[in-house]
Formats: C-alpha cells, structure tokens, sequence
C-alpha cells in the first residue's frame, strides 16, 4: 500500500513527499498554513484543484484521493448500505406506524441506481441474479433513495407523536454510516468513509505513532498514520506487526442491532459490571455497555477476520441499491464447505441462497480460473485449480480449491486448509450425531441454514422501550445533519467541532425489559430457509410533549398486513428478525434444542406461559384477598402496554396465527407454517412408549416385570440402544409383514383366477 502510494507521489514529481497523494495541499511550501490553504494542479489525468484533505477517506472528497486507484469501490459507496443505512431505517418507521409501509426508498441521501443494469460490480452471471432477486422482492431493491425528512419540532411531535422516529434515527440509529466519523467514545472511535474500516483507532481512541504533530494524550485519534488492508499492507504498532482488518473495526459499528461484530468476537452484553480490576474498579463500559464473554465464533479462534469470508462487493457494495442485510451479502456457508453429498463446486450457483422454498438446482456451478479486471488491483493469490464461487456467481479473490481441498488465504497472512464435508464424510471424521443431521436427513440441508444448528447462542434483547422527550427544551445531536454539514475539504460538523449547530428538540433514551443468548427461536428468513431469529425491534414508544406530559405512553402501534395487503389482518409492530449471529461452533445445538423446545417453534419461553397481561397496569402493595389497593396513595409499579399482552418471545400461536410481526423486509420470510412446526415438534414422544409402561398390554407388563426382577440399570445409552432396537425390529416387523400380504394377495390371485383357469375343462388347450 504504501509503495503504490509512494510510487504515485514519483508520478507527480513528488518523490519525497507522498504525503500529498493522500493529503493534496501545496508541497512547495514549508509553512504548515500555506502549505494546508494551498493548491497545486492535480498532478493525474484529472483537471482542476487539488484541495488539502486532512481527511482523506471522507466519502464527500474521496473521489480525489482513494478513488485514484480504487475508482470502482468508491462510485459504489453512496449506494452501499453501510452508507444508506435503509433496512435500520425501514425498521424504525415500521414499528413507528409504518411511515413508509412495505416500501425501502427512506435512506441517509437521495441516490439512484446507475440507468446500465450491467454497471453493476461483478460477473455477467451475477448481474442476471440480482436481476431476478429485485424482481422477487422490488420493495428491498428500489431504484431510487430519498433522504429521511427533518427532525420534528417539540410542537409537531407533541401533536404527531409517530414523528418521533425521525429524532430518533438522527439521534440514535444513524450515528455509524460511513458518511460520519460516529458517536466518539470508548469502543467507538473510527474514521470516516473509506477510513471508518482502513485506519486503525484503538478503542480508547489515542494516537501511539511517532508523529510529533499528533497529540499523543487526546482521545480521538488513529492508533498509527497507516492504511490497514490486506495481507500486502503491514501496519506497524510499535513491535507488533499486523495485516488485515481487525475485527474490533467492525464492532465499532456493528454492535447495535443484530450485535453481529461483537457477537463474532463472543461479547454478550449485561445489565452488570463484572469483574474487578487491580483497584477494584468495575469493568468499563464499551459502546456504553458492560459484556460478558461466551464462546467467540469458531471462524474468529481460527484467526479469520471479517474480510476473509465477506467480499467485496458485501463491503463496498455493487453500485446498486440494496435495502436490507440479506440484500448484498452474497456467500453461504456451503460455498466453502459444501454439503456431505456435495463439494462446493459441485453444487448448482443460488444454493442456500435461493429466494423459494425449494432447495436450487441446476448444473455445478464449478470455478473460475480468471478475476475481473478491478479485482485484480488488490491482493489476490494464484488460482490453483480456479477461485471458488460464491452462490451468486462470483469468483472468492482469497479462496481456491486444490484437489479436494479448499484453501482460504487470510488476510492475516495465514492459510488454511479446509476439508470439505463431503470429504469429511468419506474419510469417516464426522461423527455419527452430524451424519445423522447432515447427511441422512436431507431437509436439514435443503430448507436450513448451516448456521441454523452451529449458532448455538443468539443475543436476544427483548423488548425495547424507547422514550423520546420534547419538554423542557431538551436537545440532541442530529447525527445526519452534522454529517451532511460538509465542506470542500471533506470535514464535517463533527470533525470541525460545530455539533452545537445540529441540535434538534428532543432527547431519547432507550432501555429493555430482558437479554437472553440461548435458546434461539426459529422462524423462515427471506432466502426462504428456516433460521434463528432474534428480537429485531420490539419497539415500544413513549413520547413525551412539549408540555411534559405523554402524548404516548408505552405504545405499539398496530400494523397493516403489507406482505399480503389483502387479509386485513393487523399485527403489532413488534418484530422478530431472521438473523445470522455469527456465533459458530463447531458442535452444533442439540436436537432437543429445537425438537422439544416450545420456545423454538415460535410459542415463547415456556409456551408463552409466565409473562401477565402486559395490557393491564401492576400494582404492589397493602392488597386485599381480591387484590384490591388498599392504601389510597401510591405508584403503579409497572404501567400497562398498549396493544401487546402476551410474552415478548411468543411470535406464533399453535394454530399458525402471526401474534408479532416476523421480519418486516422480504416476502418469504415469516413464522414457521403449520406444517413446518408439525414437521419441528416432538414434544411428547416420551409418552409413544410410557403411556404402555409399565402397565400395558400382556407382553409389555411381562418384559417390565423381566426387566425389573433382572434388575437392569436403564441408563441415557442404555435407553438409546432400546429405542434403536425398536425402531428396527418395527422397521423388520413392518416390512416383512408387508412381503407377507403382497405374496398373500398374489396367492389368492393365483388360487382364484390362475388356477381355476388353468383345470377348466373348457381351457384345457391353453396352458
């Protein structure tokens, strides 16, 4: 990276001082003012200024400086997600009373889609997938973005309370784009733009380099002045050398919502403060949260970073609009691991990733041998037998396949050999519970994720109420505004330190009812296969008007059904989301986990069965027998919710009725159908065979009586070998009897129509 950078500054006649290809300025001058006013003539092929750039990954000036060498990525950011940030945003007008219904046109800033399908970044067989994708869910794959309107003032917002959602995007959702530097706290700080992931900052935000202009004791700086990239791309930190993106780049942004950053890194985060350090201070908080630490991904104990499975066209983005998560991802699972049956180039391209409820088919996609034009820039590594494809057509740039095998070049500078399943199989390592869930039983493979059974925790943040406070003049940062307050110079409010300049009415304040990790329901997500899920936003909304009193109190608005607009049927807006959470193991939930477990097939924790009316106000206190107060003074402990009663983890009832709404974004997703939870549920199967023992029918009674006088120890494997008997002497039993009445009924057949023919005097010549 360096010498790239090195080697343009020799371009420009500049050989000493590459600071200026990043930076612009005027090098002929060695006074620090002139030299950061100043404009030289923009040495490339480009006409017009070069401007000093103090930050040069800023998206608003990018274009001049990383958009040099990287043009395709940076033409793609301002229609990325990262920057567009829509599905946070569909999601919060959902649930604020559905402001823009089953639409994802609201975003960060007016954009549109390049007029030439084909501009799209990435294969011509890519391109007709993402073709066919919008026309399955046009809604997520708009044409056109809007800018999100203005935040309200305390008068509208005590009059229109629903437009509170806007004060709490811009104060608290839409702090992390790309367009921002983000909230700049502990755990928090990064760049802006390209820099937000391609320089590093520490979590305490302080800068350890050598340059003397930098304070060294001021939050808010890079860690050191280097590009963090790819394995080519060194950055040195004092005597530690590293390439690569560390993860904690990621969390600086991605532990919100989903909590996927901190999630991979196995961070849950707690009500608490545990431990202690060597002065008995409590843990401080990160992201202003406290976290305890279960099992980190088994992706990141392999030493893999984000990059190393997310493409570039996951991180950059294609050019083109996506409005929600599911929409620009484009890899699976199965794309390096393949299937027990399968290799992953043997498998047909849309596999895992389909769209419809039935497993895709096809021809095997097989490798690629070459790399576009654009990949080829950056570090990429020989083919080998060809670059694997991921399910939507495109070649991995740091994955190939050698024989057998897979070979994952990290970016860390590490590779790794992968053994396919399919190979695994064959050389007998997988255990005898995995071949039974992968290989035996084909719907595991065909209507699930693999992350379905290996996520084995899920941060599961139940009920989120959500207070926006308009009285007593109170103000908050609007976090876009500030963003959008560019100059020519690619700063922002923040950055030039005029935040007092975006303040809106309003101040908000979050808080929940419960977190939980284990456990995760299941639900069918938008590719049309059964996944965890996770409360996305079970938004309940108090808005407090100018006057200090609520104008809504503890609110759930109540939704159109906009998937199917015809029913009019009405949900809470209240949701569930499909998620990947980024917390795999290698051994996967039991079966039991789902199979035995209410609380999978979508009926809540116990059955939904421990929560009270959530409708109705708690009281405590001096009560009489019948619960009445008894004292005429006193404060509701608890006040009421509108329009949600039941348990927050209780999104199905038994006869399929939706009691939440199961992901807001795509057409396939929602609760398990009916016939799906018949095929999940087993609740019960002790009493197939309990319910005759020990007082059944005459040969039950009598090998209980055996058992018991032979004094036989029924352990858990001894139990397990019993029904494996079972199971096969009734297979045996069943099959046989089954021969037994085919030759039974070719008998008779034989006795009375072939028989009887054959000593018929009158057909005594027919033989």
């Amino acid at each position: 990276m360096a010498k790239a950078i090195a080697k343009k500054a020799e371009e420009a006649g500049y050989p000493k001082n590459s600071c200026i290809v990043c930076h612009g300025g005027n090098p002929a001058t060695k006074h620090k003012n002139k030299a950061h006013k100043g404009t030289i003539k923009y040495f490339l092929k480009h006409a017009g200024p070069k401007e000093f750039y103090p930050a040069p990954g800023s998206p608003w000036i990018n274009k001049n400086t990383c958009g040099m060498c990287h043009k395709e990525q940076v033409e793609a950011q301002f229609n990325n997600l990262m920057m567009t940030e829509q599905g946070k945003i569909h999601g919060v007008l959902y649930s604020f009373g559905g402001l823009e219904g089953y639409e994802h046109t609201m975003a960060n800033y007016d954009a549109k889609n390049p007029k030439d399908p084909h501009a799209r970044l990435g294969t011509k067989v890519y391109q007709e997938y993402m073709q066919k994708l919008k026309s399955f869910n046009p809604q997520v794959y708009p044409d056109a973005n809007k800018q999100i309107p203005p935040a309200p003032t305390a008068e509208e917002a005590t009059k229109h309370p629903e437009l509170a959602a806007y004060t709490y995007l811009r104060n608290q959702c839409l702090r992390c784009h790309t367009g921002s530097k983000g909230r700049q706290k502990r755990g928090d700080y990064r760049g802006i733009g390209c820099a937000s992931c391609h320089i590093p900052y520490s979590n305490s935000g302080f800068y350890e380099g050598k340059d003397k202009t930098i304070p060294h004791n001021k939050a808010g700086h890079l860690l050191v002045h280097e590009i963090q990239a790819s394995r080519n791309s060194v950055v040195h930190v004092a005597d530690i050398n590293y390439t690569g993106v560390p993860t904690k780049t990621c969390s600086t942004c991605h532990n919100r919502g989903k909590r996927i950053g901190v999630s991979y890194e196995g961070m849950m985060e707690t009500k608490y403060n545990p431990t202690f350090d060597e002065e008995g201070k409590s843990q401080p908080k990160l992201h202003t949260k406290n976290y305890i630490h279960l099992k980190d991904d088994i992706h990141r104990r392999k030493g893999m970073l984000c990059q190393d499975c997310h493409t570039t066209r996951d991180l950059h983005g294609d050019g083109f609009i996506s409005g929600a998560t599911l929409g620009p991802v484009e890899i699976e699972c199965q794309d390096c691991h393949g299937t027990t049956k399968q290799y992953p180039w043997e498998l047909p391209l849309g596999y895992s990733d389909e769209f419809a409820t039935k497993p895709a088919e096809g021809k095997a996609r097989g490798v690629s041998k070459t790399l576009a034009k654009y990949l080829s820039k950056g570090t990429h590594y020989k083919a080998q037998d060809g670059y694997l494809l991921t399910a939507r057509g495109n070649p991995y740039k740091n994955v190939v396949r050698k024989g057998d095998d897979v070979i994952v070049h990290l970016a860390s500078g590490k590779d790794i050999t992968l053994h396919p399943l399919k190979k695994l199989k064959q050389e007998e390592k997988i255990s005898k519970k995995g071949l039974v869930a992968m290989d035996q039983i084909s719907a595991h493979n065909d209507k699930m994720e693999c992350y379905t059974c290996h996520d084995t925790w899920v941060p599961q943040c139940y009920g989120c109420h959500v207070k926006v406070d308009y009285s007593k003049g109170q103000k908050s940062v609007d976090w876009l505004a500030s963003a959008h307050d560019h100059d020519l110079h690619g700063t922002t409010a923040q950055m030039r330190g005029t935040l007092r300049e975006h303040l809106i009415d309003g101040k908000v304040t979050e808080t929940r009812s419960y977190l939980r990790w284990e456990n995760p329901p299941l639900v069918q997500n938008g590719e049309g296969r059964v996944s965890p899920a996770m409360p996305g936003c079970q938004v309940v909304i108090t808005v407090i008007g100018k006057d200090g009193k609520a104008v809504q109190q503890n609110h759930v608005n109540m939704m159109k059904d906009y998937k199917h607009p015809n029913s009019k049927k009405k949900l809470p807006g209240i949701v569930m989301a499909a998620v990947h959470s980024h917390t795999v193991q290698k051994e996967a939930r039991e079966c039991e986990s789902c199979h035995s477990n209410p609380q999978a097939m979508g009926y809540g924790i116990e059955g939904g069965k421990v929560f009270s009316d959530q409708t109705q106000d708690w009281n405590v206190g001096l009560k009489t027998a019948d619960g009445k107060m008894i004292a005429k003074k006193f404060i509701i402990q608890k006040p009421r919710i509108d329009n949600f009663g039941i348990d927050w983890s209780r999104f199905v009832d038994e006869n399929g009725t939706e009691l939440q709404t199961v992901d807001n974004h795509w057409n396939l997703a929602g609760a398990l159908s009916n016939e799906q939870r018949a095929k999940l549920d087993r609740r019960g199967v002790c009493l197939s065979c309990h319910q005759e023992i020990p007082k059944g029918n005459l040969a039950v009674s009598a090998m209980t009586h055996i058992a018991e006088m032979a004094d036989v120890k029924i352990d858990t494997k001894e139990h397990n070998k019993i029904l494996h008997k079972i199971v096969n002497l009734s297979a045996w039993i069943q099959i046989i009897l089954v021969v037994f009445m085919v030759l039974f009924l070719f008998y008779i057949f034989y006795r009375l129509f072939i028989k009887k023919r054959s000593i018929n005097p009158r057909n005594r010549g027919w033989k």
